[in-house]
């Protein structure tokens, strides 16, 4: 099996010309190592450039667009032929380069979370930017969520704020979070708003407020003495850059620090820590999976479920597929661009797609190619 190539395919080799994004480039890289049968396979990849960091995916069923959030901007994917379709940088009304986050609201407007930039939504080649002095709780945004009556939550490093969409009047929980660092975003079936924070999770019903910490089972042991991390807990933005080795080289832990969330299908709500690896909650307790399971890593940056049911973790070590019985898993030496694999989106069809450094992987399931 070889990766699917075609250059007219290739969207990010339009990037060469359609924008000026320093770092871009389309070089095709090298034909991974052949998928096993029933595991996932790279049918492609689309490179954005050496030190470009893809950080954000998101899904638009309506438009057919895949939206991928970068370091250098935000592209406007055609999710069927691969094509691109727009780039938006400072110049195009976005307020910062740097994408952490991308929501989409139930009346089609698109929302990015930036790095030190506030949110920018967009549609329709018009741009609203959201600042501080318009009621949002921080500058650096990280999440989004929307509820049933079309509510937009939105995940901050100082609090997160409930935005009634019929005014756009922004509200701020702060105190009653575990900890006001949230990185992701989820809500139940019960409309239950779930937080995914530097401190563990939280959970708001509407009237009240539950969190779970490490201490309720939150994060699996450390049964290799790994440090705490370096890097949590100072209270300075400038140390706060998601850096995941200490100044060493060695790996860290920090089972309280959840970087996403996800509500399955069947309610369970799933939480990806730092070093920890993956949570479930079932309503009563907490359990955990990590790489002695068959994790491909114990940080667990995303988190996404398919169609058929199954989830997928964007971990520190690649991309694994799990169905609830069997672990199956890609990393950089069987086609991904690397193996920190930051955001996940799944298309109507069932295609996944995985963010890293460098680009976007296109994944297929069971080891099936869509190379002709």
């Amino acid at each position: 099996m070889r990766p699917l190539m075609r250059p007219a395919n290739y969207f990010l080799a339009g990037l060469l010309a359609a924008t000026a994004l320093p770092g871009v480039c389309a070089d095709v890289p090298p034909t991974p190592a052949a998928a096993k049968p029933g595991t996932p396979n790279v049918v492609e990849t689309f490179e954005v450039g050496d030190n470009v960091y893809v950080r954000a995916l998101a899904v638009e069923p309506k438009a057919g667009a895949l939206w991928v959030g970068t370091s250098k901007g935000v592209h406007e994917i055609d999710v069927n032929s691969g094509k691109l379709r727009r780039t938006f940088t400072r110049d195009s009304g976005l307020a910062n380069e740097y994408v952490f986050a991308i929501g989409i609201d139930r009346d089609g407007y698109k929302w990015f979370g930036t790095n030190a930039g506030g949110a920018s939504r967009y549609k329709d080649g018009k741009w609203k930017t959201y600042f501080p002095m318009h009621g949002l709780a921080d500058y650096w945004i990280y999440s989004f969520a929307s509820q049933k009556n079309g509510d937009l939550w939105i995940g901050t490093w100082a609090g997160a704020n409930m935005v009634d969409m019929k005014s756009l009047k922004f509200r701020t929980y702060v105190k009653e979070l575990i900890n006001e660092w949230v990185y992701d975003l989820g809500v139940d079936a019960k409309d239950r708003v779930w937080f995914g924070t530097e401190g563990g999770v939280s959970m708001y019903d509407g009237k009240t407020w539950r969190s779970w910490t490490h201490k309720d089972g939150l994060g699996a042991e450390n049964p290799n003495k790994l440090l705490a991390s370096p890097n949590t807990g100072l209270g300075t933005r400038s140390r706060h850059d998601l850096g995941l080795r200490s100044a060493d080289g060695a790996p860290t832990y920090n089972p309280n620090y959840v970087f996403s969330i996800l509500v399955a299908a069947d309610q369970s709500v799933w939480a990806g820590t730092w070093g920890g690896g993956v949570s479930r909650y079932d309503g009563k307790r907490w359990s955990n999976l990590t790489t002695k399971d068959g994790l491909a890593g114990d940080i667990v940056y995303s988190i996404a479920q398919d169609a058929s049911g199954a989830i997928w973790f964007g971990t520190n070590g690649g991309l694994t597929r799990y169905d609830g019985k069997g672990f199956a898993s890609v990393d950089a030496r069987t086609g991904l661009l690397d193996n920190n694999v930051y955001a996940l989106a799944v298309a109507p069809n069932g295609d996944v797609w995985a963010g890293t450094k460098r680009g976007v992987a296109h994944i297929g399931q069971f080891g099936q190619s869509k190379a002709k």
